[in-house]
């Protein structure tokens, strides 16, 4: 049963029934999709092969990003067509029957670049090929034999082709399954080895690193488990089944976290890159459904995805153009990279794989299921990556502790402070701030002339419990000098443990979350060993000075402007010690993100014979932290 008709920015009425916590229903799934392709059809080019999105261009040129919104938005509307059985108004398979046409055209004037060693064109012959499998009935078996033709050796240009060492293997797998599925050429031997290179990168735990070295972040969601599911589906019998159950027994382990990575208004937690794909960090709740892989109640894998959908509409996203904007909410390209262009925020249609799944599947008739922040406090120690989950009910916020990804390669390769990998805490209600210098969720050494010392490299001690441990080296003046740093985490606060090496006469600067708002700077107060700032919706940060910081210092707090995925206006209390004595310092700091910034300066912590710290946190639950560098 296809949904009602609803205007380009109406949505059917909330089904509380159904959905008590968002209301939402498959129904607004498929009004959200047949408003995202609706919005594009001004931007599309004669013959459809391309979708020409104003804005700022990738590297890769307008060519190629005009590719890109032909496949990335036909990965959304084979996911469309695919999930009504065909029945969507007949345009809407015309127009990308036309575009496939018209794109694989040699002498055409709007034929699409080929695939090269490394090239942009890999990415979107991924999902060209993913969508080609997904809605083959409708479209594929329907295309004139020129075409089809013409289809296989465009994508046959992955054959022999060298991708970039990273996610990118699993593009060169599910296009060359795809080849396999309709007899074009292929290479049985690089989808075998794309395969076995995933392997590689496992690290246990569901949890893979996005090539070699400690890159952690939604790719592990959205590419490296999402891939191996979709291309069991092309494979069918050819993929052996062994391969298939491992695959399938990571993604369970990992939705098991994965769960907790949604706040309960259903943001996201804002860490790592190509954050512009925005909901599509729900793609491998969907995938575990579809390939009977998750742990989770179909009501609950519901709950959580419409609740990301829901708040990013709630947020204007799309915009009122009906189109996804390179940014998070508003336009904001520090959420982006450079091959980032106008269409690449369509790799959000990943998100609307669960449309696969009959209407009459328990995801979508099952009632939904509160998500873990809804209920209970959690801490989730997450070794692989190096993670620390926290959560609040009271609040509904996510906040990760990073002490494990960097996304580095592995050494020699020089180190760099990219602000969505290097902070020590992100969240589902704060984003760092991402212009000017690296003060929220950091520490640094501060030379006389101002310059500050970057954590780049990222050296894992442990997780376990409540605490999570690494250290870095900072350099000063060319001189190298570590720190280390325990967390600890209990309700909405942190504390951290750091031993800083550092010569006499530095300063030492540590910041607490970054808080943004679009509507008025965020109010903010100091004093001796502390500060906060607070947003319009009453939402603060606190940084307060626990040990090592005496005399105390006075807090004080940044403020910036354009600066935040979060809003235009942001914030960050930090402290600041005017001399470091020399040598390896101990410094204790708790940092808050929660609702009362003056109960956080209720927290104590003392030093005891052996150098243990006791932390005594505002509501009195104390928790002894090892020696710096020991989490057991």
């Amino acid at each position: 049963m296809t949904a009602p008709h609803v205007s380009l920015t109406g949505l059917p009425p909330l089904d509380p029934a159904r959905s008590p916590v968002t209301g939402w229903t498959r129904a607004h799934w498929e009004a959200t999709a047949d408003r995202l392709l609706e919005g594009l059809l001004p931007y599309a080019s004669p013959g459809f092969a391309q979708y020409r999105l104003p804005g700022r261009a990738s590297y890769s040129g307008p060519l190629s990003d005009g590719l890109e919104g032909y496949a990335r938005s036909f990965l959304l509307a084979a996911f469309r067509i695919a999930g009504s059985q065909g029945r969507v108004g007949p345009e809407l398979i015309e127009r990308y029957a036309a575009g496939l046409a018209a794109g694989t055209d040699p002498y055409g004037e709007e034929r699409w670049p080929p695939i090269t060693d490394g090239g942009q064109p890999m990415v979107e012959a991924a999902s060209l090929a993913i969508a080609l499998h997904e809605s083959r009935p409708w479209l594929w078996d329907h295309l004139d034999d020129g075409v089809r033709e013409r289809v296989a050796d465009w994508l046959g240009g992955f054959v022999g082709a060298r991708a970039n060492d990273s996610n990118w293997r699993l593009f060169q797998v599910v296009t060359e399954e795809f080849l396999a599925s309709v007899g074009a050429p292929h290479s049985r031997a690089e989808i075998d080895s794309g395969l076995a290179r995933l392997e590689d990168w496992y690290r246990g735990g569901g949890w893979y690193t996005d090539g070699d070295g400690r890159k952690f972040d939604y790719y592990n969601a959205w590419a490296l488990h999402l891939y191996p599911v979709l291309w069991a589906r092309i494979a069918g019998p050819r993929a052996h089944p062994a391969l298939v159950d491992r695959h399938r027994a990571r993604l369970r382990e990992f939705l098991a976290a994965h769960q907790h990575f949604f706040g309960s208004d259903g943001a996201p937690v804002h860490q790592g890159r190509s954050l512009t794909y925005r909901f599509a960090a729900t793609a491998p709740l969907w995938a575990g459904a579809l390939a009977d892989a998750t742990p989770l109640p179909a009501g609950r894998t519901r709950r959580l995805a419409s609740g990301a959908l829901k708040h990013f509409a709630d947020h204007g996203v799309p915009d009122e153009h009906g189109l996804l904007s390179l940014g998070w909410y508003r336009p904001f390209l520090p959420v982006t990279q450079r091959y980032s262009g106008p269409a690449s925020p369509y790799w959000a249609s990943k998100a609307f794989l669960g449309l696969l799944l009959p209407a009459d599947h328990p995801v979508w008739t099952a009632p939904e299921e509160a998500g873990p922040v809804d209920t209970d406090d959690v801490c989730l120690p997450l070794p692989a990556p190096g993670w620390l989950l926290h959560s609040t009910a009271a609040d509904g916020i996510v906040r990760l502790v990073n002490h494990g990804s960097d996304r580095l390669p592995p050494p020699p390769a020089e180190s760099e402070d990219n602000p969505h990998y290097t902070r020590f805490a992100y969240a589902s209600a704060a984003a760092p701030d991402s212009a000017g210098p690296a003060i929220d969720n950091h520490i640094a050494l501060i030379a006389p002339d101002g310059a500050a010392s970057r954590r780049g490299r990222i050296h894992a001690l442990g997780v376990t419990g409540r605490r999570a441990a690494s250290w870095h080296s900072a350099s000063l003046a060319g001189e190298e000098h570590r720190i280390e740093t325990t967390s600890v985490v209990h309700g909405p606060w942190e504390v951290r443990v750091h031993r800083v090496g550092g010569p006499h006469g530095a300063a030492v600067r540590e910041g607490g979350w970054a808080l943004a708002d679009d509507t008025r700077p965020p109010e903010a107060a100091t004093g001796p060993g502390w500060a906060w700032a607070r947003r319009a919706d009453g939402l603060a940060s606190a940084v307060v000075a626990l040990h090592g910081w005496d005399p105390a210092p006075h807090g004080a707090v940044a403020h910036a402007r354009e600066a935040n995925a979060y809003g235009v206006y942001s914030a960050t209390p930090h402290l600041l010690l005017p001399v470091h004595p020399g040598g390896a310092h101990l410094l204790v700091t708790l940092v808050m993100l929660g609702a009362d910034p003056e109960e956080a300066r209720g927290a104590s912590a003392r030093v005891t014979e052996e150098g243990a710290v006791v932390v005594r946190f505002p509501d009195g639950v104390e928790e002894e932290v090892p020696p710096v560098g020991e989490t057991g």
